[in-house]
């Protein structure tokens, strides 16, 4: 965590990230943790909305495994729905700013700080928060916001990097 002086001193200027929460992923232990994980991130969009601040939805195309435009696996979990302006990332690696417009849609906005959500904690969502820490961003998972296959690599990831709870960005996004 970190002080909420340094928030309103540093005007922060935060964007979030929807990684991965799609349709072929959700199975096995990646459904019930990405049913929690999506009450997060639901509860935390209109929040981003209210401010005027990106959203950006993250879908991985994996063409070997036929997650690809427009196959239903591709397409996002029920409960989470982008609205038709929605500003959509496809990728082809698991860090969403390699080869991406990741970046440039960022900086157009001003962001400096990145809130994360998303599948898979270890992989994807863990690629990413390295690669917007290389691009001087100042990257925060959701607390809870995360999946995995198992909850011991989601409280890893968890554990390992700067979180946000859902109460605390609340607090910050108020006084923004």
């Amino acid at each position: 965590m970190f002080p909420m002086s340094l928030c309103v001193e540093k005007n922060m200027k935060l964007g979030l990230m929807i990684i991965d929460m799609q349709k072929e992923y959700y199975q096995g232990g990646a459904l019930s943790q990405m049913d929690r994980a999506v009450e997060y991130i639901n509860a935390v969009i209109p929040l981003f909305v209210a401010k005027n601040l990106p959203i950006i939805w993250v879908q991985d195309v994996d063409e070997g495994d036929g997650v690809v435009p427009g196959a239903e696996g591709f397409e996002f979990i029920d409960s989470l729905t982008p609205p038709e302006n929605a500003i959509r990332i496809h990728k082809y690696y698991g860090n969403s700013f390699n080869k991406t417009d990741c970046d440039k849609i960022l900086k157009e906005y001003g962001i400096d700080t990145v809130v994360m959500t998303g599948f898979c904690a270890e992989y994807c969502v863990l690629s990413t928060y390295r690669g917007a820490k290389d691009l001087d961003y100042f990257p925060v998972i959701l607390k809870n916001g995360i999946a995995s296959t198992e909850e011991s690599h989601k409280e890893f990831v968890e554990n390992i990097s700067e979180t946000i709870t859902y109460g605390m960005l609340k607090k910050m996004l108020d006084n923004i």
